[in-house]
């Protein structure tokens, strides 16, 4: 069984070109972590909506455990999390029914 992480991402208006940038250069850290599968990010179709994260991962202490307590995942944060207001929340999602 995998997880489906979700998160829906608030980018600042104005910045969206810069956080599409910073999502190339963080993407390899993700993608390096134990236990990933997979990323797929979406652009809004409106300006002024959010961005939607869908990430596939072996487990949930995959991602909480592993890559949220990794240096990765500090580089991520110190590229990413700034372009967002307010902070994303993240969900977990189990198999399709």
């Amino acid at each position: 069984m995998a997880v489906l992480e979700h998160a829906l991402l608030p980018v600042r208006a104005g910045c969206e070109a810069g956080f599409e940038a910073a999502m190339a250069e963080a993407r390899p850290l993700i993608e390096a972590s134990p236990g990933f599968i997979s990323l797929e990010i979406r652009r809004p179709v409106t300006t002024g909506q959010v961005y939607l994260l869908l990430v596939r991962w072996r487990s949930v202490e995959d991602h909480r455990d592993g890559f949220r307590q990794s240096d990765r995942y500090r580089q991520w944060r110190a590229l990413l999390h700034h372009f967002y207001d307010p902070m994303p929340e993240i969900g977990y999602f189990g198999d399709p029914l």
